[in-house]
C-alpha cells in the first residue's frame, strides 16, 4: 500500500489511510544554509494527520485500478495492511514506508511521523538538486593617495618692461568687455524670439482643444459598457459533519448546524449512497485546518476534511 500511496503523493495534497491516518503534504520555498553555502530547491514537505480517519475513496480506487480489482477488494486489503501496522506499533516496532517516512507511538502512545527525504514529491521541482556554491571572495583595494608637486613662486621687481604689461593688459580687459555686451544682447534677442514662438503654440493648442471639445459633441454611437467578470474563488477544503443514509436525517442535521451559526452545506447523493452534510467549505487549507481544531474541540470529534473541488 505504501507504494500507492507515494504515487497519489505527486498529485494530491492529502492521501488517506482509513483507520489509520492521512499524510499531508505542503510546499516549501527554496532554501539557503548559510553555513554550508548550500542551496535547495522548492519541495514537497510530508506530514501525518492521525485524526483524518474517514475513507474518502481515493487510495481505494487507486488500488483497485492499479490491482485491477473491484472497490470492495481493495478495501478489504487496506483493512488487513491496516490491521498489521496496529499490530507492530503494539509490539512497539516502528512502520517504515519506504520514500515516505517512518510512524512510531511515543511514550504516551501517541502517533509520531518522521518524514524522508530521499524523493521530492513537488513535481516543479523535477530534476532539480542540491549544491554548494564555492565562496566569492572580495579583495578590497586601497587607493594611495597621489600628492602634485607644485612650482615655486618666484618674485620678479617691478621693470619698464612689466609697466608696459599692465598696459596691454588693461586692453585684454576693454575687449572681453566688449564680447560680453555682445553675448548679452544675443541672449535677449533669444528670449525674444522663444516668448513669441510660446506665444503661437498657445493659439495652435487652444484651436486643438476647440475642435476636439467640438468633436465630442457629435458622436452618435457611444462605445457599449464593458462588463468585468470576476473569478470566483475555489472553495476546495470542506469539513464533513457526517454522511447520512437517509436524506431526512442529512437535513435535520443541515438546518441545525446553519441556525448554530455554521455556512453549512449539503452535498448530493455520492457513490456509496450516502448524503454528505458539511459544517463549511474554505479556500486555503491552513483555514480548514483551523476551523477543524476548533470544531474537534467545541462540536465533533469525528469532524474530518474533504478535498475535492465542488
Amino acid at each position: 500500500m505504501e507504494h500507492y500511496i507515494s504515487q497519489l503523493l505527486y498529485r494530491y495534497q492529502c492521501v488517506t489511510v482509513p483507520g489509520f491516518g492521512a499524510f499531508l503534504t505542503e510546499i516549501q520555498s527554496a532554501q539557503w544554509d548559510e553555513s554550508s553555502n548550500a542551496f535547495y530547491p522548492p519541495k514537497k514537505l510530508v506530514s501525518f494527520n492521525s485524526y483524518l480517519k474517514n475513507n474518502d475513496g481515493l487510495l481505494a480506487t487507486h488500488i483497485s485500478q492499479m490491482e485491477k480489482t473491484s472497490y470492495e477488494t481493495a478495501v478489504q486489503d487496506m483493512q488487513k495492511e491496516v490491521s498489521l501496522w496496529k499490530n507492530a506499533l503494539l509490539n512497539n516496532q516502528s512502520i517504515v514506508l519506504q520514500n515516505i517516512g517512518t510512524v512510531s507511538l511515543n511514550h504516551e502512545g501517541s502517533l509520531v511521523f518522521e518524514g524522508s527525504n530521499h524523493i521530492n514529491y513537488h513535481t516543479a521541482s523535477f530534476g532539480l538538486s542540491s549544491f554548494v556554491s564555492p565562496l566569492v571572495k572580495r579583495e578590497i583595494v586601497q587607493e594611495i593617495p597621489v600628492f602634485e608637486e607644485k612650482e615655486p613662486i618666484v618674485l620678479i621687481p617691478e621693470t619698464a618692461t612689466t609697466r608696459s604689461y599692465s598696459y596691454l593688459k588693461y586692453a585684454a580687459v576693454f575687449v572681453v568687455g566688449l564680447g560680453v555686451a555682445g553675448i548679452f544682447g544675443a541672449n535677449l534677442y533669444e528670449e525674444r524670439v522663444l516668448e513669441e514662438t510660446k506665444l503661437v503654440q498657445t493659439e495652435v493648442q487652444k484651436e486643438v482643444e476647440d475642435k476636439i471639445q467640438e468633436a465630442t459633441f457629435f458622436i452618435e454611437s457611444p462605445l457599449p459598457n464593458v462588463k468585468l467578470t470576476v473569478k470566483e474563488q475555489k472553495l476546495s477544503y470542506h469539513i464533513v459533519a457526517g454522511a447520512f443514509r437517509e436524506e431526512s436525517n442529512a437535513q435535520r442535521i443541515y438546518e441545525r448546524l446553519s441556525k448554530e451559526g455554521f455556512k453549512s452545506r449539503r452535498l448530493e447523493k455520492n457513490k456509496f449512497g450516502l448524503f454528505p452534510v458539511l459544517y463549511g467549505s474554505y479556500s486555503t487549507y491552513a483555514e480548514s485546518q483551523k476551523a477543524m481544531a476548533e470544531i474537534h474541540k467545541t462540536q465533533n470529534k469525528e469532524a474530518w476534511l474533504l478535498i475535492k473541488d465542488l
